[in-house]
């Protein structure tokens, strides 16, 4: 092969007292012109790391490069000077972040930020710099370039802003781009979009891609090559039709084996009970209008619009859509976390929607909530037992039965009883969800809402929390709301789907009836943009 990038024998080194001395060990990696080689590992495979010493951003000196070479055309990265390394930042290796909010600058606009590549790496006079941005966001399909540019970052969606970070990354023609993970947080329609545009523009530039990812279904969409990282080892490599179809090694077996099915699973029978009947609920935000009223018109977003729901005793309702399409919002205004404006949210028959604070506490043991990040809604001053106990010590139970109470429910989910006086960033991402769903489960609820809560999650822990959810449900009977954008995960729980768009619910129905025949065109669209839809295990996919 006639390598662009020719990584030999990496390690790179983690500070002392660490769970292993190398991040990345004895890593070989090759990457040709024109090649999209996709890196796939679970959280601290030390895939990222590897990128990052691609670009010099190692946080040094605590983790370094010990041993080994980055070949770039003939040139050692290892070796080169800090100077030479940021010539070769944007204008030969450039990077797509995870996140583009946070690589972003938030108090510079699109343009500006584009124009900062052109005036570091290039000499170009103003107006060219200026036309030469607007015509790469019109490469990237962004709507009205002219009036993008003069945007800031938070004026932008996610998909809108990835694009922009993609524009910016291309913007002098680099030989290697590299993706960490740029569409993790996507939802599918806005991933498969981003999906198509890079390899559009790896086509039109003949750029080498390092495409990092730990979704097999993004690897099956866009992948020429993969390589399988695992605890910092490189532990298989190879065309992906043949990793893909073929895997060697048990950890690419088990990642494969942790990818939800895109076939629902069989029908349960539906209760008669009604546990929570939603009906006509609307809920609208306004925002805008400047200090005092005055300046730009005020924004009016109907996040919810006569949204009509029924959930039967022990069953999952799955409420999907892409972001935007009011789906957490009646989640929030379920368990009463937001007002509606109208409509009635009835749990055993009773309408919570009215309730004062003090008449709805009787009622929230009887519904509660599972967040999407579960770092964001656990206090971290406060041990995992006191987090689990407190709610039901507030419902008046003795302090010594809720902490006999938490104890049993680590168990329930999972985790060790030494858990019980640890603090929650002592713990993984999945271990932190299973404290979320601890905590939910404290009171005993009858009805429990999950709003995205694996989606922050690798495949392998999202494989176990999805069952986690399903025994659980099973054991006690639970009803739950489950707030998902991924199709693939909503086949695997939920028993029936309401699709929202545009706070409206367009298609309701058994699971199996929407996937096997959906009504409508923005269902058809969620359910032909999931990544990966033609490679099931034992199909076959074609070389690419």
């Amino acid at each position: 092969m006639n390598a662009l990038l020719d990584i030999r024998d990496l390690h790179i080194a983690l500070p002392e007292g660490s769970q292993r001395p190398y991040a990345v060990e004895a890593a070989d990696l090759q990457l040709a012109p024109n090649e999209i080689l996709c890196v796939v590992g679970e959280s601290g495979s030390g895939k990222s790391l590897t990128a990052r010493a691609l670009m010099g951003l190692l946080p040094k000196p605590h983790v370094r490069v010990a041993k080994g070479a980055i070949d770039f055309l003939g040139e050692d990265l290892t070796a080169v000077s800090d100077a030479r390394l940021r010539q070769i930042r944007g204008s030969e290796i450039s990077m797509i972040f995870q996140e583009p909010m946070t690589a972003l600058n938030p108090v510079m606009t699109i343009g500006r930020q584009i124009d900062e590549v052109f005036r570091f790496h290039a000499k170009m006079p103003g107006r060219e710099r200026r036309d030469r941005a607007l015509a790469l966001l019109a490469d990237v399909h962004l709507p009205n370039p002219a009036q993008i540019v003069r945007a800031y970052p938070h004026e932008l969606s996610g998909g809108q802003r990835q694009r922009a970070m993609i524009a910016m990354a291309l913007a002098l023609d680099p030989k290697i781009l590299i993706a960490d993970e740029p569409t993790t947080a996507l939802d599918v329609t806005t991933q498969a979009q981003i999906l198509k545009l890079i390899k559009e523009m790896q086509a039109a530039h003949n750029t080498g891609v390092l495409f990092i990812t730990h979704d097999f279904g993004v690897v099956a969409d866009i992948a020429d090559r993969v390589a399988v990282m695992q605890n910092g080892l490189v532990v298989e490599t190879g065309p992906a039709a043949e990793v893909l179809n073929a895997p060697q090694h048990a950890y690419t077996k088990s990642l494969m084996a942790a990818v939800p099915s895109l076939t629902p699973r069989p029908a349960r029978p539906r209760s008669e009970e009604r546990v929570l009947e939603v009906k006509g609920l609307t809920k609208t935000y306004r925002g805008g209008g400047g200090f005092f009223g005055l300046g730009a018109p005020a924004r009016i977003v109907k996040a919810a619009a006569d949204v009509t729901l029924d959930l039967r005793r022990g069953e999952t309702l799955g409420i999907v859509g892409e972001s935007g399409s009011g789906k957490s919002t009646v989640a929030r205004c379920i368990v009463r976390l937001n007002d509606a404006d109208s409509g009635e949210i009835l749990l055993d028959g009773v309408d919570l929607r009215p309730l004062a604070r003090a008449a709805m506490r009787p009622h929230r043991a009887k519904i509660q909530m599972v967040f999407q990040d579960p770092y964001a809604s656990l206090n971290p001053r406060t041990r995992v037992g006191r987090i689990i106990a407190q709610g039901p010590m507030i419902q008046g139970m003795d302090a010594a039965e809720a902490e006999a109470k938490a104890r049993e429910l680590l168990g329930i989910v999972g985790l060790d009883e030494r858990a019980y006086d640890r603090f929650p960033h002592e713990f993984s991402g999945g271990q932190r969800q299973r404290i979320g769903v601890a905590r939910a489960l404290a009171l005993e609820p009858e009805v429990l809402v999950a709003d995205e809560p694996v989606s922050a999650l690798d495949v392998s822990i999202q494989d176990q929390i999805l069952k986690l959810l399903d025994e659980i449900r099973e054991r006690m009977n639970l009803s739950m709301v489950f707030i998902t954008h991924d199709l693939r995960v909503a086949a695997q729980v939920c028993d029936r789907l309401a699709v929202m768009r545009y706070g409206k619910v367009v298609e309701e129905g058994p699971t199996a009836a929407v996937f096997a025949d959906p009504q409508d065109d923005y269902t058809k669209a969620l359910l032909d943009a999931v990544p990966g839809k033609s490679w099931l295990p034992g199909a076959t996919v074609a070389a690419q």
